[in-house]
C-alpha cells in the first residue's frame, strides 16, 4: 500500500514539476513578446516621426506650390503634435498626412525616391508592429494564461490602423 501511494505522489510531483515549467515557459515566452511589441512600437514611431520630418521639410523647400506647401506642413505638424496616448487621434493624424501626400502628387526629384522610402519603411514598421501585437494577445488568450494570469499586469496590446498607401 506504501508503495502504491508513494508512485501515486511521485507521478502527482512529476507532473506538477512539468506543469510548472510549461507554465514559466509560456510566461517567459510571453514577456518576450511584450518586449518585442514595446521595440515594434518604439520603431514605428520612429519611423513616423522620420516620414514627418521628411514632408515638413520638402514643404519648406519652395519647391511646391503654396497650397501645396501649406497643406502638407498643416498635416505633418497634426502627426507630429497628435498624443501618443490617444491611439485613436494619432492613428486619425498619420492617416490625413499619408492621404495629404498622395493629394498633393509629391513625385519631385530627388524628394520622390526619399518620401517613397519613408513611406515604405512605415508601412514594413506597421506590419511588423501589428504582426507581433497578434502573436502576442493570440497567446494571451490561451486558457492557461488568462486562468493563470501569466500575463502579470501588462496591458493587452493593440493593433493600430493607419491608411499608409498599401
Amino acid at each position: 500500500m506504501r508503495v502504491e501511494i508513494s508512485w501515486v505522489l511521485l507521478a502527482v510531483g512529476a507532473l506538477l514539476l512539468l506543469f510548472g515549467a510549461y507554465a514559466s515557459w509560456t510566461a517567459g515566452r510571453l514577456d518576450r513578446l511584450h518586449h518585442r511589441v514595446d521595440l515594434a512600437r518604439a520603431s514605428l514611431e520612429t519611423e513616423l516621426a522620420r516620414r514627418s520630418a521628411l514632408v515638413a521639410e520638402l514643404a519648406g523647400s519652395d519647391i511646391l506650390d503654396p497650397a501645396s506647401a501649406l497643406l502638407l506642413l498643416d498635416a505633418a505638424h497634426r502627426a507630429r503634435a497628435a498624443s501618443l496616448d490617444l491611439l485613436e487621434v494619432r492613428e486619425q493624424a498619420e492617416s490625413a498626412l499619408t492621404r495629404a501626400i498622395h493629394a498633393t502628387g509629391t513625385d519631385i526629384e530627388p524628394w520622390a525616391g526619399e518620401l517613397t522610402l519613408a513611406m515604405r519603411r512605415v508601412q514594413l514598421a506597421r506590419r511588423f508592429h501589428n504582426d507581433v501585437v497578434v502573436s502576442t494577445r493570440d497567446l494571451r488568450q490561451r486558457r492557461l494564461v488568462t486562468w493563470f494570469r501569466l500575463a502579470g499586469r501588462a496591458p493587452m496590446p493593440t493593433t493600430i490602423e493607419l491608411e499608409d498607401g498599401k
